[in-house]
């Protein structure tokens, strides 16, 4: 088969170039191998610019929504775990003063 021939019928190009990647061994013309794989990088050529550029906007977009799910996710979980000292319960506390005199410190004598 031609190279053309090769890129106007996409289902016996997949063909071949399966027969020629998976057994190799089995493969009776090695001219249809290369002239697939010739095929395949005149095909890969001869992407629309127009295409390939809205391709890549839409690729841009999906990344983008991802990254802010992800972002929004993790801003979530620092919200549970932050602690804020404004909203904790009071526990009463003695003074320092008390609590060294107490202690057994020396006291005045008069």
């Amino acid at each position: 088969m031609t190279v053309q021939d090769l890129m106007e019928d996409r289902v016996t190009l997949d063909g071949v170039l399966l027969k020629c990647n998976e057994h190799p061994d089995k493969v009776q013309n090695v001219s249809d191998c290369l002239n697939a794989r010739v095929a395949v990088e005149r095909l890969a050529k001869d992407v629309d610019p127009a295409e390939e550029a809205r391709r890549n906007a839409e690729f841009e977009r999906s990344r983008e929504k991802l990254r802010l799910a992800q972002e929004k996710v993790r801003h979530d979980q620092e919200a549970k775990t932050k602690v804020d000292a404004y909203n904790l319960p009071l526990v009463p506390v003695e003074s320092a003063a008390l609590s060294s005199g107490a202690s057994g410190g020396a006291t005045p004598q008069p």
